[in-house]
């Protein structure tokens, strides 16, 4: 069955979920990090379901891989900031690090089968 509306992708479903969880996440980190490291992970985090949605909506293969590719980025900037935040000990992130690897594998997979269609 293929996907009617970018809901029905498990790759955003994934990306979603993270989202969610990096709000919960951040919610911990001080507060003079609102505008730091809180509003960039937060920013990059929204870009990666962002991203696949626009692609999902693209008509054209190379266009829609050219979204999944921003996602991809997105997706390691944010585990990057997570990785950072740890290591402050800001708050703890492994499970939100575990997610973003899950998510990487979901999409890398999915744009292995557009560029094969």
């Amino acid at each position: 069955m293929s996907a009617k509306t970018f809901e029905d992708l498990i790759v955003w479903q994934k990306a979603h979920a993270l989202v969610l969880d990096v709000y919960r996440v951040s919610k911990e980190f001080p507060k003079e990090e609102i505008f730091g490291l809180t509003s960039q992970l937060r920013r990059a985090a929204v870009s990666v379901p962002s991203n696949i949605v626009e692609g999902f909506n693209r008509m054209g293969t190379a266009d829609k891989l050219k979204f999944y590719n921003y996602a991809e980025a997105s997706l390691e900037e944010t585990r990057y900031q997570l990785m950072l935040a740890q290591d402050l000990e800001f708050a703890e992130t492994k499970q939100a690090q575990e997610s973003c690897k899950e998510v990487k594998r979901i999409l890398t997979a999915y744009t292995r089968s557009i560029k094969t269609t």
